[in-house]
């Protein structure tokens, strides 16, 4: 599948912003089952300063200040990119749970060293026993990992709801588990919080869906949005994606734009400013199938 996917943020200031400082993690990253074809990052008013660096995870990030201000500020990333099917190999489809934290003990495989800093504790990542032992429930030491997390999947779509007035951005994974309520960012934080309580790898992946409308209904321009899910290491070098709000192993229709820790490491757009008094933001997506 081949997708253009445009973002656009807009920030409406009441009163003028003297200094802004912003990055934003909007430009795809290669990834094994995804290429980009073409890339465009439109900013207005033009920025005083603009550069581009590699996160410490391996994400394009874009930075730009504004010395002068602005009271209205325009960011709009324009993205055609190329979507593979989804493999998993016979390997990474039969390895047990055991087996694979077996391997990341003591482990020189640069595979497993990558893998490794995503099995602890992050800014956004905490857990409780209650969560270990919610956790426990799916994930059998000597099946098939995949297995394990395919269930914890689908119990996670089953007993929690999808309420985007329950939580925020900062709500906590404990408070979700609690709520059993909440978005497709607290959904990823919750199962990557289970996983790691078990020593199990997990990423946090920001990126699109892409949205089908009912039979017979016109596709709307700019209704899609940002999405989140997470990768979980099944050995070998292997990832696979899930997608604990949708309930299934992510396809051609999840298109990855960045991943780290938690959400505080890849949000899409992020800054700093003086003045500006009262602002609103307004976000729209389109996910457009070429």
């Amino acid at each position: 599948m081949r997708y253009k996917v445009i973002h656009r943020t807009r920030y409406s200031c009441h009163d003028p912003v003297s200094v802004g400082h912003n990055q934003a993690w909007l430009e795809f990253r290669q990834v094994d089952r995804q290429s980009v074809e073409s890339f465009s990052l439109v900013i207005s008013p033009e920025p005083s300063v603009r550069t581009r660096r590699i996160d410490a995870f391996g994400n394009p990030v874009h930075m730009f200040s504004f010395n002068e201000g602005y009271q209205h500020l325009d960011v709009t990333s324009a993205i055609v990119v190329k979507i593979d099917e989804v493999g998993i190999s016979s390997a990474g489809s039969t390895r047990t749970q055991q087996e694979l934290v077996d391997s990341l003990r003591y482990s020189s495989n640069p595979f497993c060293q990558n893998a490794t800093e995503y099995r602890f504790r992050s800014p956004r990542i905490h857990w409780t026993p209650e969560i270990r032992a919610y956790a426990a429930g799916s994930l059998s030491a000597f099946r098939p990992l995949l297995q394990n997390v395919v269930e914890l999947t689908k119990r996670i779509h089953a007993d929690f709801v999808y309420d985007n007035r329950a939580t925020t951005v900062n709500t906590p994974v404990t408070d979700v588990f609690r709520l059993r309520r909440g978005v497709c960012q607290d959904f990823a934080h919750l199962q990557i919080a289970m996983l790691r309580s078990h020593g199990i790898p997990c990423r946090y992946v920001s990126g699109y869906l892409r949205t089908i409308p009912p039979v017979g209904q016109p596709r709307l321009v700019g209704a899609d949005a940002s999405h989140a899910w997470l990768s979980v290491y099944l050995g070998s070098g292997e990832w696979v994606d899930l997608d604990p709000t949708n309930n299934r192993i992510c396809s051609q229709d999840h298109i990855t734009l960045a991943w780290g820790r938690d959400y505080g490491d890849v949000p899409p757009l992020t800054g700093v400013f003086i003045g500006g008094g009262q602002h609103q933001l307004t976000v729209s997506v389109d996910v457009q199938p070429l």
